[in-house]
This record gives structure tokens, C-alpha cells and sequence, in this order.
């Protein structure tokens, strides 16, 4: 696509807005890591994050249509998703007057890059939509969204100071992404589809009604783990 037509900018801006739009998540979990960390490094750690999640991204939209179909990855991501959520709660609360417990910046890192990995299989395939198969684009239009997903990740971590309570519901987020995430693996698909059928529901129904029950395990999780290191 030539760089100097409109429907290269056109293009370019579709892809930087439905980034901006699917990276709503991804920048609660950058947002949740970062805060377990010392003042200093909190901010090193949501720029190298970002950026090595935005590079992680344009990598698995290259090969997105490939990774979906791959048996038991979505399973295996909604796990992980559900195990990140519930740490993420129980390492950074400091309820009850203890002390807050620091992490260190790889450990963050790496929170941030697989939690992202997990999250990004579904998102990647509507932004590849919109590069329209060129790579160049892609990789342009993902770059430009880092400062964005930067920003809404710095705005976030300052609410969690006022309002702890954004922990516990971007847990819940996590956990709701993992239980949708669950039902729509190509393993259980099918079988999905038959419960859905049985409760009376469409498949999107269920996926929904599954994404509350892994939020509220979450929660239930994070509860138990944080309250059993109290004791």
C-alpha cells in the first residue's frame, strides 16, 4: 500500500483506533503489576512493558489465524489469566496495616507480557483485519499506539492509589476474560455449544455467563489467598 495514498492513512488510523480500543484490558493488568512495585521503578516498568507487548503483539498477528486454531491454547490462556488475576490481588494488597509487599521489575515484566500473550489472541485478529495483510502498516500503526496504552496505564496506577478497589474489579476483569476465553477453545467448542442449547442460551449468552463465574472464582480466590497469608 503506498504510504502516500489516503487509504494507507485511513488504514493506519483503524488500525491505532481498534488497538486503543481492545488494549482497555491489557492496560488494567499493566496498571495491577506495576503497582506492586517501588515508586521508582513503576514507570520503567509500564514503558518497557508496553513496549515489549506491543512488539509481542505485531509478532502474534502475523500468525494469529494460525494460534486460534491451535487445541486447548484457550484453555490453557483462561487458566492463566485466573492464576495472574488472583496474584496480581494477593501481592500487591496491603489491607489490614502490612506492610506492602514489592515486587521486583522483571517479575512485572513478565506479569505484564504474559497476561498480554493471553489476552491478545482474540484482539490480534481484528487489528491483522485492519492492516489488510500489510505488515509495514501493522507494524506503524502498533507502534503508535504504545504511547496511548503508556498513558492509560499511568492515569490508571494513580486511581488504584485513591481507589483499591479498581484491584479487586480488574481481577474480576481477568477473570472474566478467562472464562470466556474458556468456552470458545476449539476442543469444547461443540460441547459448549450443547450447554448452551440445554440452558436455554445462545453460545454468546453462555460465553458471558461462564466470563461472570470465572470472575467471581477470582475474587473468591483472591479472598481466601489474601486473607490465609493474614493469618
Amino acid at each position: 500500500m503506498d504510504v502516500g495514498s489516503s487509504a494507507f492513512w485511513l488504514a493506519l488510523l483503524e488500525i491505532v483506533w481498534v488497538n486503543i480500543l481492545l488494549s482497555g484490558d491489557n492496560a488494567v493488568v499493566i496498571a495491577l503489576a506495576a503497582r506492586t512495585l517501588p515508586e521508582n521503578q513503576q514507570k520503567k516498568a509500564i514503558v518497557i512493558g508496553s513496549g515489549a507487548a506491543i512488539v509481542m503483539r505485531i509478532i502474534l498477528t502475523l500468525v494469529a489465524a494460525k494460534l486460534l486454531m491451535l487445541p486447548y491454547l484457550k484453555i490453557v490462556g483462561a487458566v492463566l489469566l485466573v492464576y495472574i488475576g488472583v496474584s496480581l490481588v494477593n501481592s500487591g494488597d496491603d489491607d489490614g496495616g502490612q506492610e506492602k509487599t514489592h515486587a521486583t521489575l522483571m517479575s512485572a515484566i513478565r506479569t505484564i507480557l504474559v497476561a498480554d500473550l493471553v489476552m491478545s489472541l482474540d484482539n490480534v485478529v481484528a487489528v491483522a483485519a485492519a492492516a489488510h495483510g500489510d505488515t509495514t502498516l501493522l507494524i506503524i500503526g502498533l507502534a503508535l499506539s504504545i504511547p496511548l496504552v503508556i498513558f492509560g496505564s499511568t492515569l490508571l496506577l494513580s486511581v488504584i492509589e485513591k481507589f483499591p478497589v479498581i484491584v479487586w474489579l480488574g481481577a474480576a476483569l481477568l477473570g472474566y476474560i478467562a472464562g470466556e476465553m474458556f468456552v470458545g477453545d476449539p476442543v469444547i467448542e461443540p460441547s459448549t455449544q450443547n450447554w448452551a442449547s440445554l440452558a436455554h442460551m445462545t453460545h454468546h449468552q453462555f460465553g458471558i455467563t461462564v466470563g461472570i463465574a470465572g470472575a467471581v472464582l477470582v475474587i473468591i480466590l483472591g479472598k481466601f489467598f489474601v486473607s490465609r497469608s493474614k493469618n
